[in-house]
């Protein structure tokens, strides 16, 4: 892990094709390893998760070559290896997941549905509303809490059409997605038992992805 980060940090800072092609090498190694990492973590997460048995990590794993057609930013690389672990698809699964995120100063854990398109949110809100104090109590759940602290991300300025607009649960409803995340310092990795840590802060993640899959998959039932 030393390596990965310290071949990120040296990426953030030679972002061009020519530094790359000369590391090239450094990074089919290290890639190769975080497969490594990465599987074993699906055949970890299986266990209390079993939607996620059967995943492949090339599967979940994001390139670290960045789509620059779109965007004023033309660094070629991201600097950060990404993977996102669902059962339904991997990486580009719609349904709730966890993504390990490994990024020089900004490496962290998340779960949840993140960026659902309007017909989807649209029925995430509905559920939500309709089991609202089981939702809830998932999110005040202690360690939860503790751990992941609030859903973050975009909301919409007043509450979504059809719902009441003095809900005490406006700081869900007005939610644009339902995504939670642990910050972790290089530190965390360092350990020999980091990945027994982060299998456990996961599996702190599988009453809130069970609730939002439930939706999802009742969604692409009715569509």
């Amino acid at each position: 892990m030393k390596e990965l980060f310290e071949f990120l940090r040296e990426l953030r800072a030679n972002n061009d094709r020519e530094w790359f092609k000369a590391n090239k090498k450094r990074y089919d190694a290290l890639h190769k390893a975080h497969v490594v990492i990465v599987q074993e973590l699906i055949n970890r997460i299986s266990a209390f998760d079993p939607e996620i048995a059967g995943l492949e990590a090339k599967n979940c794993i994001y390139r670290i070559y960045r789509d620059i057609r779109f965007s004023n930013d033309k660094t070629p690389y991201k600097t950060h290896f990404g993977a996102y672990m669902t059962g339904v698809g991997g990486r580009t699964s719609p349904y709730g997941g966890y993504y390990l995120h490994l990024e020089p100063d900004s490496s962290f854990l998340s779960g949840g549905v993140w960026c659902p398109d309007p017909k989807m949110l649209k029925k995430l809100r509905q559920d939500i509303f309709g089991n609202i104090e089981e939702f809830v109590d998932i999110l005040e759940n202690k360690q939860f809490k503790q751990l992941y602290g609030g859903l973050e991300g975009e909301m919409l300025q007043r509450m979504p059409d059809g719902y009441p607009k003095d809900s005490p649960y406006e700081y869900i409803l007005k939610h644009k997605y339902f995504v939670v995340s642990c910050e972790k310092p290089e530190s965390f990795f360092d350990a020999d038992n980091w990945m027994d840590k982060a299998v456990e802060d996961f599996k702190v993640l599988y009453p809130f992805n069970k609730f939002l899959n439930y939706t999802i998959g009742e969604f692409f039932d009715i569509k």
